[in-house]
């Protein structure tokens, strides 16, 4: 990896949280895990150089390999060249038009994201794209940690709360910080996201059921009482009251069904 780095005179982009995965070993291992095989069509993203690419074309998956950045994007273009089982796409993950890369046919995703986007990656992935059915994606372990929290935990989250509503998530594996060039001074895991046939709370609207749980988590530490006021008004005792939940209570102790009875008690009459 280094001296593929080093023939085209190219450096990580810290802007772009690059952070090459140089093991095949562990390549490996991650597609392993993601439980891809011959046939699958797998979306990865932030490609780079390409070396989780050749491990699921190791398991005959078809790749849609996305790359924002046009110095890596020509390397790697080179080294696949002559496999028609991959396709290299130019684009932002967080921006590129999803219907109309993916289209309606199952797609996996497995992917080494930048730390600098994962988050908005993965929320956007499972809002945007219905076609993605599953993804595992290696993150910073804090991040994996928020993307998994459970209620009442330090980690827990908006993000933890939307997660939960598109799918079942959990950490299926650490890996070493001596796998990547460069080295990250941080520690990376593995998060395995499978995405729920239908979300498992009714809410009469999606967008102002999050609306309420950013709202709670921005002061985290105030009391639902007085963070939820600048969304509910007046009503915001009332509507805490006719969900049970304590207008005393924190965002943190609240888990999705909490944050749907919110979401239900505001919109009757």
């Amino acid at each position: 990896m280094r001296a593929l780095l080093g023939e085209h005179g190219l450096r990580p982009s810290r802007r772009r949280g690059q952070h090459f995965l140089a093991d095949p070993n562990t390549a490996r291992r991650i597609v392993r895990l993601a439980g891809v095989g011959a046939g699958d069509r797998v979306l990865e993203i932030g490609a780079g150089l390409g070396s989780l690419t050749l491990a699921l074309r190791e398991r005959e998956c078809a790749v849609l390999a996305l790359e924002i950045d046009s110095r890596l994007m020509s390397i790697l273009e080179r080294e696949v060249a002559d496999d028609p089982g991959v396709r290299v796409v130019a684009g932002d993950a967080l921006t590129i038009d999803l219907d109309a890369l993916l289209g309606a046919a199952p797609w996996r995703c497995v992917s080494n994201l930048p730390y600098n986007v994962a988050t908005p990656v993965v929320i956007r992935l499972l809002e945007e794209a219905p076609a993605v059915t599953s993804e595992l994606v290696m993150v910073q372990r804090e991040v994996a940690e928020r993307l998994v929290a459970a209620p009442g935990t330090p980690a827990y989250g908006a993000a933890s709360v939307r997660v939960a509503y598109y799918a079942a998530a959990k950490i299926v594996g650490m890996v070493p910080r001596a796998v990547f060039v460069p080295v990250p001074k941080v520690d990376s895991a593995l998060v395995k996201l499978v995405r729920r046939d239908t979300p498992p709370v009714d809410v009469p609207s999606r967008a102002r059921l999050f609306q309420l749980v950013r709202a709670g988590f921005a002061h985290r530490r105030q009391m639902l009482r007085r963070t939820l006021r600048p969304v509910l008004g007046e009503r915001t005792t009332s509507v805490l009251t006719d969900a049970d939940v304590d207008p005393r209570a924190r965002a943190e102790s609240l888990g999705l069904p909490e944050w749907a009875a919110l979401a239900n008690a505001e919109a009757a009459p």
